[in-house]
This record gives structure tokens, C-alpha cells and sequence, in this order.
């Protein structure tokens, strides 16, 4: 067992990692003192493989839980779908003593936390990831939000949680597909901040193993989630530190709203998004090009789909510029200087990002 402090003052909280901590939920909440009163907010594929068993046993040890389950997938992080989630909250007579529990992966995070930070000017939340993505990076900082069909998480809001509790023991029921996008965050951690991680990531086999190391595993969950605990102490809000989080997330936003947000899983998108970054990187001549290679190999060895023919870097560049993250017109973009270190870049011409794209993505001019 692990557990991770978060220090942000009066809302510091802990990161709980155990192997069978769903099971212990009750008696986490318990010594939480959070409140008796919650509503459980999950997917519909969550609920089958263990939201029913986490509300029974919520229900034996005394708690009143109001379930609401949404459909699984990126689409239920959208107006309708929270208003939905809000009116059913209202009908159950649910206070502000109660609290959001939110059971699944990072879009359940993001929309539970949404309506947590939002129900009744905001309510108590605790995290229980179910994903790796989720578990590594998502439900750690706070940043909740959802969907507009012009671009990813353009209404939200910084809501801290009670706590997060991660069971690694979940991720056995998570197919390949959703394991290989969550490795895309754990990357990510590796190449901005932690050159041991990435060493530790290479030199195994973790990431084209067919049967899993939990402890492992547990071992690289607690490692990128101390990363982003101490950058979020550091930089709650994004001023200047946390930015670095955003390591290949602006070309991959962009993969993501141009292809409907239903082609590609987030760290797939987030995969070819830093290696965009990387290439840009070594062009610029920050990262030299035997390190470069290096990357670039070991990022070859994740799967991802191709990125769709039909899609133009003209076209991603349009969604570039609607970025949250843009700052007077300039889009800050997160580059190597090193493995485990970064740069941040403000000036980089559209022509440099876009000829990168066409590069990495295997994209025509158009």
C-alpha cells in the first residue's frame, strides 16, 4: 500500500494506492468522514464489473448512495449528459452535506468532478479510478471539465477531491486497447520529469507483456502519481509548472475533436501527440538526435491506430486555435530538452507545427 499526499493547505488530500482498496471502500470513506450521503456516478460498463458490488457494499456499511450510471465513452462529457446527471441529483434531494462519488475512468472523473464542482455552487468528491489513465494521471489535480463539439474540456473548473483511491487490481478486467492508451500518460510522465521512469519503461517488458506485474505496475502508478502531487502543490491552477503536463496534449485535442472524439482513446492521441513534440524538439535542436532516436523507437513500440487519411494539418491547426491553453493568441507547446526535462515555447511558427504534423502523422499537404 502506498498512499501520496497531495499538499495544497486546507484542501490537501490523499492518493490511496492498494491492491483490493474497492473492497476496503467503505471503510476508507468511513475514516474519510467525508459524509454518509453520496451520489455514485459511473459508466455503464463500470457498473457491470464493479459499480453494483461497490453500491451493495456502500449499502450494507450504511451509506445512502444515489446511483446514476451514463453511457461509457467520451460522449457523455457534453451539456446534455451533465444536465441529465444534475436533474436526477435534484429529484434524489440531494444537499450540499452529500457528496459525488465518481467509479470509472477519466471521463466519469471529468463529469462527476464537473458536477461536484458545480452542484449547488460545489459539493465533496472522491475519486476512484478504474482506468490506468485515470489512475496515472486524471483523477489526480483536480482539473474537471467537459466537452464542446469545438474543442476538449472548454467548460470546467479546478475542484479538488477528498481523495483518490486506486485499486490496481481493476485494471485486470481493462482491455489491451485502454491499457496501451493509459501507458500513453505514463509516458508522459517519464519524458517531462522522470529520466528513471523512462529508463525503468524501456528496459522491461511491461508495455507488450501479456500477463501484467500488478506490482509493477502498482510500483509506476505511485511514480507518476508523487510526479504530478508535487507539481500540483507547486502550480495548482496552471500558472507555470503545471503546464508541462500539457506534453503533447495540443496536437492531440485536436486528433481527438477532428475525428468526433470517438476514433481514438485520449493516450493514443496523446501518443502521437508528443511525438509531434519530440520531432519539433530535435528540429529545434533541443534534444539531441541520438536521444531523439531513442524516443522515437521506444514510442514506435506503442500501438496506436494511424492517424485518418482525410485529416489535414490545416484542419488541426483550426482546432489548435480554439486551445484553452492559448495565452494572447500564442499557444504555449511543451518541448524536450531532455529526457525528463522540458522547455516551454510561445513563438514557434505554424509552418515549423504544421510541417511536424505532416511528418510524424504521415500526412499530405494539402
Amino acid at each position: 500500500m502506498s498512499e501520496i499526499a497531495v499538499e495544497l493547505g486546507e484542501r490537501s488530500y490523499p492518493i490511496i494506492i492498494a491492491a483490493n482498496a474497492l473492497a476496503d471502500l467503505p471503510l476508507i470513506l468511513e475514516e474519510g468522514s467525508v459524509t454518509k450521503k453520496f451520489v455514485l456516478i459511473t459508466d455503464t460498463r463500470v457498473s457491470s464489473l464493479y459499480g453494483k458490488k461497490v453500491l451493495a457494499s456502500l449499502s450494507d456499511a450504511n451509506f445512502d448512495v444515489e446511483y446514476i450510471e451514463v453511457a461509457e465513452g467520451e460522449s457523455s462529457k457534453q451539456l446534455s449528459i451533465y444536465e441529465y446527471v444534475v436533474r436526477k441529483m435534484i429529484t434524489a434531494g440531494i444537499d450540499r452535506s452529500s457528496a459525488v462519488l465518481a467509479l470509472g475512468g477519466g471521463v466519469v472523473g471529468d463529469l462527476a468532478g464537473f458536477v461536484a464542482a458545480t452542484y449547488m455552487r460545489g459539493i465533496d468528491f472522491v475519486q476512484v479510478p478504474t482506468t490506468l489513465l485515470a489512475q496515472t494521471d486524471s483523477s489526480v489535480g483536480g482539473k474537471v471539465g467537459i466537452n464542446l463539439p469545438e474543442g476538449k474540456n472548454l467548460i470546467g473548473a479546478f475542484h479538488q477531491p477528498k481523495f483518490v483511491v486506486i485499486d490496481p487490481l481493476v485494471l485486470k478486467t481493462l482491455d489491451r486497447r485502454e491499457l496501451n492508451a493509459g501507458f500513453g500518460e505514463v509516458v508522459k510522465y517519464a519524458l517531462i520529469r522522470d529520466k528513471e521512469l523512462f529508463a525503468l519503461l524501456d528496459e522491461t517488458e511491461i508495455l507488450s507483456a501479456q500477463k501484467l506485474d500488478f506490482d509493477l505496475l502498482e510500483q509506476i502508478i505511485a511514480r507518476c502519481c508523487e510526479n504530478k502531487a508535487e507539481i500540483v502543490a507547486q502550480d495548482e491552477k496552471e500558472g507555470g509548472l503545471r503546464r508541462i503536463l500539457n506534453f503533447g496534449h495540443t496536437p492531440a485535442h485536436a486528433l481527438e475533436a477532428a475525428t468526433g472524439y470517438r476514433y481514438f482513446r485520449h493516450g493514443e492521441a496523446v501518443i502521437w501527440g508528443m511525438r509531434v513534440m519530440t520531432y519539433i524538439s530535435v528540429a529545434e535542436k533541443l534534444i539531441s538526435k541520438e536521444k531523439f532516436k531513442r524516443i522515437d523507437k521506444f514510442m514506435k513500440r506503442m500501438p496506436v491506430p494511424p492517424v485518418p487519411k482525410e485529416i489535414s494539418s490545416v484542419e488541426l491547426l483550426q482546432y489548435m486555435k480554439k486551445d484553452k491553453k492559448r495565452i494572447s493568441e500564442k499557444l504555449p507547446l511543451i518541448l524536450l530538452s531532455d529526457i525528463g526535462a522540458t522547455k516551454i515555447v510561445t513563438n514557434l511558427p505554424e509552418e515549423k507545427l504544421r510541417m511536424a504534423m505532416d511528418k510524424v502523422f504521415n500526412l499530405e499537404r494539402s
